[in-house]
């Protein structure tokens, strides 16, 4: 086997501050069906979207490290807190790509706005970066950047609270101000928030194209994959674990969040000491 034959059968790594970028793992196995997948969620230390530019930087690189060790040939962060603040880091820092999932969301809702008046709603790390504004500003300087932190989204989520009155009276407060400004596109700036993408589709009502980062991510992951001729070319064998996960704690409630959103069943989540790393 050539050196080019054993990368293309390395897996892919996703990492994410705990549940939210199964998101993306979940777009990564509908799109890339070929690719096996490590998976590595920091529940220990959920949330980051609430954490200094710095504490993000010094977990994310400690899970590029873990990462590394498991032979992968790729990392996607698949968490907006880690993306808006470690994406730079970690490109100078690993000699591996790395996608992050702000680029393909906002590159996404300069495509799709028709009056320039975009929406971004996200953690307090995430809106506190400016990332987004940036990159969509970078690609349209005509474009208009609504932000909004809603911080209550990720334990809303995380207690399975989908679809209950108390985020629909939660997610009304957040997105008023975002109605009232008459945007047209709405990014969904943290991977745990399709979970409650019709929630906030009914709120902001039809006229508004939400954008979902973790989609536009598996599609960006499919291309670079492709241009460096790192694309799995067929499906592993039998008897081959397709996708591992891991996490730094609560791996029971991990593993069963998992398998409320994830089609293929998960069979365990190890726990590793990610502070080793």
């Amino acid at each position: 086997m050539s050196e080019q034959e054993e990368m293309r059968d390395r897996p892919i790594g996703v990492f994410d501050s705990g549940v939210g970028g199964l998101t993306v793992a979940r777009e990564i196995m509908r799109q890339l069906p070929n690719e096996r997948i490590v998976y590595f969620g920091d529940t220990a230390r959920v949330p980051y979207g609430s954490k200094s530019p710095e504490t993000i930087i010094k977990f994310s690189r400690q899970i590029a490290r873990f990462l590394q060790t498991q032979n992968v040939k790729a990392i996607v962060i698949a968490c907006n807190s880690a993306s808006s603040c470690a994406v730079e880091a970690l490109e100078r820092e690993v000699e591996l790509p790395i996608i992050d999932v702000v680029r393909p969301g906002a590159k996404t809702a300069v495509s799709a706005t028709k009056n320039n008046k975009i929406g971004v709603i996200a953690t307090e790390a995430t809106i506190g970066s400016g990332i987004y504004s940036r990159y969509i500003q970078e690609q349209n300087a005509d474009a208009m950047v609504l932000s909004k932190a809603c911080p209550l989204f990720v334990p809303l989520v995380e207690e399975g609270l989908w679809e209950d009155p108390v985020t629909d009276e939660i997610a009304g407060r957040y997105l008023t101000e975002l109605i009232d400004v008459g945007i047209d596109t709405l990014i969904l700036g943290c991977t745990h928030y399709p979970i409650i993408r019709s929630t906030i589709g009914r709120i902001m009502g039809d006229g508004v194209t939400l954008v979902n980062p973790a989609y536009e991510t598996a599609r960006e992951l499919k291309s670079l994959l492709q241009e460096k001729g790192l694309e799995s070319s067929h499906r592993p064998g039998l008897g081959t674990e397709l996708y591992r996960f891991f996490v730094s704690d609560a791996a029971d409630k991990f593993q069963k969040f998992a398998n409320s959103i994830l089609t293929y069943g998960i069979l365990s989540a190890k726990v590793i000491n990610i502070d080793e790393y």
